[in-house]
């Protein structure tokens, strides 16, 4: 097994984390890494800890919902805390994965949007999720094994149709206002990394994708897709000094520049 050190600032917090699944996943455990802004482009004030969580087997309701309960004292809403980070935690099972299929099933996961929610002892159960086919690529990418093989070791290569598929079913989910109320900056920031993803077939970091998407919007979008990747290394919203429609024909001009790209036949591979 290799066992990566996770970033200073945070080292106390995934230790206190790592012990936690320890503790509630046992013999099951056989895998955990670190990724997102912590190991590629740097945490923000108000960046999540990414955690990728590998079971040799299914859990039991039980397992899950106890895992779900012990997190929320080891998490915070951002910005809430000085202590502590907000978490998201995505647990796999390996025979959901191998051989792998499309949509990948996920057990559970974890983080603060689902406080209350866990707090009012309500749990959702393992589910198809086409997102696990975006993270699985940037794990292999990017990621610090905290425990267990690297990731490209542990996980097979997502196919690159249903790693394009997995982005179309993502930008499916934003139609109307309703779908981004409150989430603007962070739909404005992924719409950018999905679009980087359908052009290049890599992942950029949110700022990068940011900066790369900018260089391709008209001005009137360009100046939000600059104003969200500032408020995002500030910490802010920064939704609250944009017209709401204005804010839709941006992610709507961004949804449609991405549906045309995955419209088209990929590059092939040499």
């Amino acid at each position: 097994m290799t066992i990566g050190q996770a970033p200073e600032t945070i080292a106390r917090q995934i230790a206190d984390v790592q012990a936690v699944l320890q503790r509630q996943l046992g013999e099951q455990l056989r895998a955990i890494h670190l990724y997102g802004s912590a190991v590629e482009g740097g945490l923000q004030p108000g960046s999540d800890i990414d955690l990728m969580v590998t079971v040799a087997a299914p859990l039991p309701p039980a397992v899950r919902n106890g895992l779900l309960q012990a997190l929320l004292a080891h998490s915070a809403w951002p910005g809430s805390s000085t202590a502590l980070r907000a978490l998201e935690v995505t647990v796999v099972a390996l025979p959901a994965l191998r051989p792998w299929r499309y949509p990948p099933r996920r057990e559970l996961q974890f983080g603060e949007w689902l406080r209350a929610d866990l707090q009012a002892g309500r749990f959702e159960p393992p589910v198809a999720d086409h997102d696990l086919a975006i993270l699985l690529t940037k794990l292999r990418q990017h990621s610090l094994a905290l425990l267990g093989p690297p990731a490209q070791d542990l996980f097979d290569p997502v196919p690159a149709a249903d790693f394009r598929r997995a982005l179309a079913d993502t930008v499916a989910q934003w139609n109307a206002p309703p779908d981004w109320q409150g989430e603007e900056r962070n739909i404005l920031l992924a719409l950018a990394r999905i679009w980087f993803s359908a052009c290049t077939g890599g992942i950029a970091t949110k700022d990068g994708a940011a900066a790369w998407a900018a260089e391709r919007l008209p001005a009137q979008h360009r100046a939000r897709m600059e104003a969200a990747a500032l408020a995002y290394r500030s910490g802010q919203d920064g939704a609250q000094a944009w017209r709401p429609e204005q804010v839709a024909a941006t992610i709507l001009f961004c949804k449609h520049s991405i549906v045309r790209e995955l419209a088209r036949a990929p590059e092939p591979t040499a």
